[in-house]
């Protein structure tokens, strides 16, 4: 498969899983990843070899980044395809997962492989498929004086001409993805029912911090 899925009938019913903790992939957005471990340099080669699928999903307990045998996993995640890889010369990778479409995992497979395996299901988010579905209930202003205040919060400079010409969907996916919350709050963006609902989402999560920081602030004297 060496073009973008564009429909669930256009993925494989089962595909390798990369459990990472704190990692989200959404739809069309893209996310570099370092792979060293040797199941993992298998899993690329294996994908680099087939379909170039690889399914991003967080572990429950995410006390280990990554961790080994079969821990229990989200039962949602993110289908990835392929589409840059370097190999380094000291057998590592650097790849770019580009997101495809939400998956639920419907069970995992009894493999010989070191890396998981899993049958899924993209049926319920048939709509990832399309880049801007949904962006037309965002209110858009609303996160943009989110991105305001929370990068005059962390002190730091925005790109507003590159953000001007981004559309509303790559934006919040692009923000939700690079925000610097943990699992839980990565796991609950991916799980968000809608596009409006996950720029809510990231709305509230980034006001309660700006408030908590203002309310343990120290008393002027």
């Amino acid at each position: 498969m060496l073009k973008r899925p564009t429909a669930p009938a256009d993925l494989p019913q089962s595909v390798p899983v990369f459990p990472l903790s704190g990692a989200l992939l959404l739809p069309f957005a893209q996310r570099p990843l370092n792979i060293f471990e040797p199941r993992y340099i298998e899993m690329v080669d294996h994908a680099l070899r087939g379909n170039r699928l690889i399914g991003l999903i967080q572990p429950q307990d995410t006390s280990e980044e990554s961790p080994r045998g079969r821990a229990a996993l989200q039962k949602i995640g993110c289908l990835g395809r392929l589409t840059h890889f370097e190999e380094n010369g000291d057998g590592r990778y650097f790849v770019i997962l580009e997101g495809i479409s939400r998956f639920e995992i419907v069970s995992e497979l009894t493999v010989m492989t070191h890396f998981r395996q899993c049958l899924i299901s993209t049926e319920r988010f048939a709509s990832d498929f399309e880049r801007e579905f949904g962006q037309e209930a965002v209110d858009r202003e609303r996160f943009l004086k989110m991105m305001r205040d929370y990068a005059e919060f962390g002190d730091f400079e925005l790109n507003w001409a590159e953000i001007e010409r981004t559309g509303t969907a790559d934006l919040v996916n692009f923000c939700c993805m690079v925000s610097p919350y943990g699992a839980k709050e990565k796991q609950l963006l991916l799980e968000a029912r809608s596009l409006e609902d996950r720029a809510e989402t990231l709305i509230a999560i980034a006001e309660y911090e700006m408030a908590r920081a203002g309310d343990n602030a120290a008393p002027l004297n």
